[in-house]
């Protein structure tokens, strides 16, 4: 197993970019199997506020509940889509030349960045129906939020940084 080495570098990478494209495959199944009682149990949640927290406004739960169901949904595809990128990157990273430690530390900015990502769109929406809206829903988990985005966007800046390096500053070895 010649490559074993080259993937256990970035392992902390690989395993939560696999984790979020399952999260996001079993939520889409989930959906598919169940997208009206997960609906129904969104308004649920929110139902007992309704005479607090929406001013017995039950349109105003009924649009919560549905942009909560928005957010269920783009946890579903920020899991699949971002969780396989971060994959395919930290495949590209295992192999790339540079410090060991910088490909480790990229690879593992990617793949809790795609895991914390997905995982924060899932819990606005579950959130969202209790706390009045998806607003002071997301703004509860920006510590969740901005440092998975911002490990995501710095993986990715860096990894095209060292790509561009490696394709253009390094000379090829043979063979």
């Amino acid at each position: 197993m010649p490559y074993l080495h080259q993937l256990r570098i970035v392992r902390w990478g690989l395993v939560p970019a696999i984790l979020a494209i399952l999260l996001g495959f079993s939520l889409g199944g989930a959906f598919g199997a169940f997208e009206h009682p997960i609906q129904d149990w969104l308004k649920a949640q929110g139902e007992p506020l309704l005479a607090t927290v929406y001013a017995n406004d039950a349109q105003k739960l009924e649009q919560t509940a549905d942009r909560a169901w928005h957010y269920f949904l783009r946890a579903h595809m920020h899991g699949g889509g971002i969780g396989s990128a971060s994959l395919a990157l930290c495949l590209l990273l295992a192999f790339l030349p540079g410090s060991e430690r910088l490909r480790a530390v990229l690879a593992g900015a990617l793949g809790f960045g795609a895991i914390g990502y997905s995982s924060y769109w899932l819990l606005a929406g579950m959130r969202a129906p209790v706390l009045g809206g998806t607003g002071p829903a997301k703004e509860s988990l920006s510590w969740l939020a901005i440092p998975s985005a911002g490990a995501l966007l710095l993986g990715v800046a860096l990894t095209l940084g060292l790509t561009i390096w490696s394709l253009w500053m390094t000379k090829a070895e043979a063979g």
